[in-house]
């Protein structure tokens, strides 16, 4: 027994990383279970509900009196319930001109109002969620080249070391080059601090726990040039932007509102029948009556002009809104296709050329310091324009990628 014990607590449970998530499955994390965005999908539940509320008809009203009754004596006789009348009465008020559709339709057009604000609010969000995704990429992409740098520059320290052993190098030469290696270090250190922070701000949006050492994400770091007429980018925008679809909801909902404002200006008759028993009637034969009524309220003061009014101008204020919206539409797609054409241009020649001149010159002037050929300033110099070189490609990437989000978001892709 004993040596069971000792054998289970030598075994210690492995922690396992998750398999890295693509774009599509952190999208879908997103969506599934962040709560800002549950929070206000609940929103759209809630307006459908005031649709049953709307629709709801006038109930009728019921009432029961009871009159003749004797309350003292008269001529020394009292009978108090002889001559008692009882009298229920059911009335109900008729609502003319549509009003119930009208106020179920104005409901469900304010349903899909707030469904296309829902709408844009998550295109608001995936559009930050992609940015935090690229971030995440883009430090990893730095991160790597940070260690393939040290990897790099290490090798070279190990050949300075062996032609200061050889005599070949100075003392001075060598202190210089092992002293720049912590630059390097410190390099890989804010790469992975960076790293790290990203993951937290995915994390955070994904609402996940999950630890960060466990947790990756994966995708193409990379550009292409292939770009569509700037026209196409606009049409797909009017048709598709969840934005100008609330806005163009919004002047339905505002002509609704006003024809139910006109309806409401209309008298609602209320009908009503009653039945009497012991009635006090000139029929002789007829104790029991049945008696109906109409009342129509007389619309001498019309008290819903102000509504009709204010109605009518926020048709007008709604149409306004409308273009303003369709006005901005297009000046987020005009930017953001100016932003992915400017970074498509700034890339082509760093894969076409800037890159692969700046590896030749390192290598070259690397072969020449390792044989005496070059200087040390020359050697340090030329892997300084190397870094700087991978460096800003990377951030040209991330800068690419974020504004092809940014054309996402405009023309109002998820």
């Amino acid at each position: 027994m004993a040596c069971g014990l000792i054998v289970a607590s030598a075994i210690t449970p492995v922690v396992l990383a998750q398999q890295p998530l693509d774009w599509d499955q952190v999208k879908a994390r997103f969506i599934a279970n962040n709560p800002a965005l549950k929070a206000d999908a609940d929103n759209v539940d809630e307006m459908q509900a005031e649709e049953i509320t709307a629709y709801l008809r006038p109930n009728p009203q019921f009432t029961l009196s009871a009159d003749g009754n004797q309350v003292a004596p008269h001529n020394g006789v009292w009978t108090p319930l002889k001559g008692t009348t009882e009298q229920p009465n059911v009335s109900y008020l008729h609502e003319r001109d549509h009003k119930r559709e009208l106020r179920l339709e104005s409901a469900q057009e304010g349903t899909r109002i707030t469904q296309s604000q829902h709408e844009d609010l998550e295109r608001n969000m995936v559009f930050a969620l992609r940015t935090a995704f690229v971030g995440t990429l883009q430090a990893k992409y730095i991160f790597d080249l940070a260690k393939a740098d040290l990897d790099y520059y290490d090798k070279i320290i190990d050949i300075s070391r062996s032609r200061f052993k050889a005599g070949d190098l100075a003392q001075i030469d060598l202190d210089r080059i092992e002293l720049l290696r912590v630059q390097y270090e410190s390099e890989i250190e804010n790469a992975i601090v960076n790293l790290r922070t990203a993951k937290i701000q995915l994390l955070q949006m994904l609402n996940d726990r999950t630890p960060i050492d466990q947790f990756d994400v994966t995708g193409p770091f990379d550009f292409s040039d292939a770009l569509q007429p700037l026209d196409s980018y606009r049409d797909a925008a009017l048709a598709a932007r969840p934005d100008l679809q609330a806005a163009l909801q919004t002047i339905q909902q505002s002509q609704t509102n006003h024809r139910l404002a006109i309806a409401n200006g209309s008298t609602d008759p209320t009908y009503a029948a009653w039945f009497t028993n012991n009635s006090s009637t000139n029929n002789p034969n007829g104790p029991q009556t049945l008696g109906v009524s109409v009342n129509i309220p007389l619309r001498i003061f019309d008290r819903n002009q102000g509504e009709k009014k204010r109605t009518q101008i926020d048709i007008d204020r709604s149409q306004q809104a409308s273009e303003a919206t369709r006005a901005q539409v297009f000046s987020d797609v005009d930017t953001a296709y100016e932003l992915v054409r400017s970074n498509i241009a700034l890339l082509k020649p760093y894969k076409e050329k800037y890159n692969e001149q700046a590896l030749r010159v390192r290598d070259t002037v690397t072969f020449a310091y390792e044989h005496g050929g070059a200087s040390l300033m020359d050697f340090l110099n030329a892997q300084s324009d190397y870094r700087q070189v991978q460096l800003a490609y990377a951030q040209l990437l991330g800068a690419y990628l974020t504004a092809v989000g940014k054309l996402d978001l405009a023309v109002g892709k998820k």
